[in-house]
């Protein structure tokens, strides 16, 4: 009887931690909370742990010490004397961090960093006001502003207070940051909403994380807010505030009602949170006019929009969306944190889905334009990610708007959120990255392992050990690059276009599957111990764009699985600008260290041109390059790098 109540407490608590699945039509199924995956990657695991050990203690040795983000915590708690110092966002940077200590005291347990974290927390407590009110720009400063600019980032700071609070409570079950983030939900709720003043709020992330704050609490309110807020927008209820961040309402994604959007406007990463705010929303209420809108604005954002690493953003003077196509590359912006929005994003249009598209612009994003924007070391950082460099580029320790390195760390730590899915008969595999975790299918506890050395090569091995025999679907997403397509709606396309050879075998022997949506289903009744191997061919490509992405127009990029390549000065003679790749030339694989990193690069013949001083002779010949992978560029010093070559001479730069 004891054993039976124990399984039945154990059962209730995978459902839990596995998180509620919306019972709608809209919701195809469910994320696997990471607190519930152990990764043992190759590839991933130790930059986890390098975000631990070294990320985390950068962010946490600029936000106390180098800058006054924690001074300014401080004195609001009356812990100091002194003015507010810094920009009036400031408080966010301090939250992302926490988020990303809550997420690493789950995979890396550490009694120092736990002490620390809850220090800050005591300090934000402290400094939070009676009436919920937290924000120190305002609170040390001009109490009596509170409120009145629409664009000044108080929600956006508070978005990601709630963020890291839920984050902190999931990891160690204290709840201090939690009650202080209540409270400041409370707040917001007791001026804004139906019947009570309006607010278009400038740069989003409230949204998404007031559905975070439901999902923890199950108070219906914060998601009712969630969906008010997304509501405000595109209706000119701006008009009598001071908008101090633009003039133009396009660029908050105010210039249409968000279930009337079709295209991508303005700032990238406001974007980004507010679509995934608007999924979260859809997912919970079934509202199929923010589904509609999504996918327009989605095809907008990957058609016409994106650059090959999966970045988004060409535009620096917005920080975000220019004109369809224009995708520059030695100007390329691709803000870091546009490029985490955007696994944010595609992981929740999965979701309601179901559609492996969306994982695959998702890994797209994940393994090249987020990655490169942390060095390998885990101490320097790219704001923007160009993908063409005459060496003007550096990554640095830190930054004045210092968004992206506390945005990085908390995506990589909680990698384990974007891997498995389930529903009440699928279990779903997205990414292949070894992992361990165990979910409930049809009532059972399903064990589950990945082995791999994704993305290397693409042998993946799944193992399912159901206690007894247990039916469910496994759906294994099929990548698209396996298919024969570089992305979805031809922005991309490979010169060889031709699938795969995709193997699958269940136990060693070869096994049947269905394909539904880009993932393979094998539904049948599983065993203990039953393993099944997909192998996926990682063949070289050579990549084109449309003709319309004017700055690609002759030129190729390669790509193997998942992983975008550059050629950088440091492996070519120092200089790239004056390489040449032939359609004949071959393409091979070797093994590389980029300092400490084990990758695959490509070599191949190219044509290395130059030009006599005086200007009247051209020179070419053949020579021996390589290509690394995008994101272990700029990490062994600035120098010339190039993600599209030439592929005849023509423009370009030998100097």
């Amino acid at each position: 009887m004891r054993l039976l109540v124990r399984w039945k407490i154990l059962f209730l608590m995978l459902v839990l931690s596995n998180g509620v699945i919306a019972q709608n039509k809209l919701q195809q199924y469910q994320n696997v909370n990471f607190s519930r995956v152990q990764i043992t990657d190759d590839f991933w695991k130790p930059k986890i742990e390098k975000v631990s050990l070294v990320t985390i203690p950068v962010c946490i040795d600029q936000t106390e010490v180098k800058t006054p983000r924690i001074q300014n915590f401080e004195i609001a708690a009356g812990k100091r004397q002194g003015k507010f110092k810094g920009i009036f966002y400031d408080d966010s940077d301090v939250f992302k961090a926490l988020e990303a200590m809550a997420y690493s005291l789950k995979n890396h347990p550490d009694a120092k960093m736990e002490k620390k974290a809850d220090d800050w927390i005591d300090l934000i407590a402290a400094a939070q006001l009676a009436d919920g009110y937290i924000n120190t720009y305002y609170s040390l400063q001009f109490p009596e502003k509170r409120w009145t600019d629409m664009s000044m980032h108080e929600d956006y700071n508070g978005g990601h207070l709630i963020e890291a609070a839920v984050a902190y409570y999931d990891a160690t079950g204290k709840r201090k940051l939690l009650d202080v983030a209540i409270r400041f939900a409370n707040h917001f709720n007791s001026l804004f909403g139906p019947g009570k003043r309006d607010w278009v709020t400038g740069h989003q992330e409230l949204e998404l994380a007031l559905v975070k704050l439901y999902k923890t609490t199950r108070e219906e309110k914060y998601l009712k807010l969630a969906d008010w807020l997304l509501s405000e927008r595109g209706h000119k209820k701006a008009v009598g505030y001071t908008w101090t961040d633009w003039k133009d309402t396009a660029y908050a994604q105010d210039i249409k009602p968000v279930k009337e959007q079709k295209e991508i406007t303005g700032h990238a990463v406001r974007a980004m949170y507010m679509y995934t705010g608007a999924a979260d929303v859809a997912a919970l209420t079934g509202d199929e006019g923010y589904m509609n809108a999504m996918k327009d604005v989605w095809e907008d954002v990957v058609y016409r929009n994106m650059y090959i690493t999966g970045g988004i953003g060409s535009s620096g003077g917005n920080e975000g969306f220019g004109v369809d196509y224009e995708l520059p590359n030695e100007n390329a912006y691709c803000e870091t944190c546009a490029s985490v929005g955007m696994v944010l994003w595609n992981q929740r249009m999965a979701m309601l889905t179901g559609e492996s598209k969306y994982i695959d612009v998702l890994e797209k994003s994940l393994y090249n334009g987020a990655l490169d924007g942390i060095s390998l070391a885990g101490d320097k950082f790219f704001y923007g990610n160009v993908l063409a460099s005459t060496g003007r580029q550096a990554r640095r320790d830190w930054f004045g708007t210092a968004c992206c390195p506390a945005n990085i760390a908390r995506l990589i730590e909680s990698l384990g959120n974007y891997i498995y899915g389930f529903n009440n008969n699928s279990l779903w595999v997205n990414l292949f990255v070894g992992s361990n975790t165990a979910v409930t299918v049809n009532d059972q506890v399903i064990p589950v392992t990945m082995k791999t050395n994704y993305p290397w090569d693409g042998e993946v091995e799944l193992g399912l050990s159901p206690q007894k025999k247990t039916r469910f679907a496994l759906r294994m997403r099929i990548p698209g690059w396996a298919q024969g397509s570089a992305v979805p709606g031809g922005l991309y396309n490979f010169q060889d276009a031709s699938a795969s050879n995709i193997t699958v075998n269940l136990n060693g022997k070869k096994i049947e599957y269905t394909v539904d949506k880009g993932y393979l289903v094998i539904d049948r009744e599983w065993n203990t111990n039953d393993k099944i191997t997909l192998s996926l061919p990682m063949d070289i490509k050579r990549v084109n764009s449309r003709a319309e992405v004017k700055a690609n127009v002759e030129r190729v990029a390669i790509q193997r699985g998942p992983i975008i390549y550059c050629v950088e000065g440091m492996d070519n003679a120092g200089k790239t600008m004056n390489l040449v790749l032939p359609k004949s030339s071959q393409l091979v694989i070797s093994k590389q260290m980029v300092l400490n990193e084990s990758v695959v690069s490509i070599q191949t013949d190219a044509t290395v041109v130059s030009i006599s001083a005086n200007g009247d002779d051209v020179k070419t010949e053949k020579r021996k390059i390589t290509a690394i992978p995008y994101y272990t560029w700029n990490n062994r010093g600035a120098g010339q790098m190039l993600v599209w070559l030439p592929q005849r001479i023509l423009d370009i730069k030998v100097n």
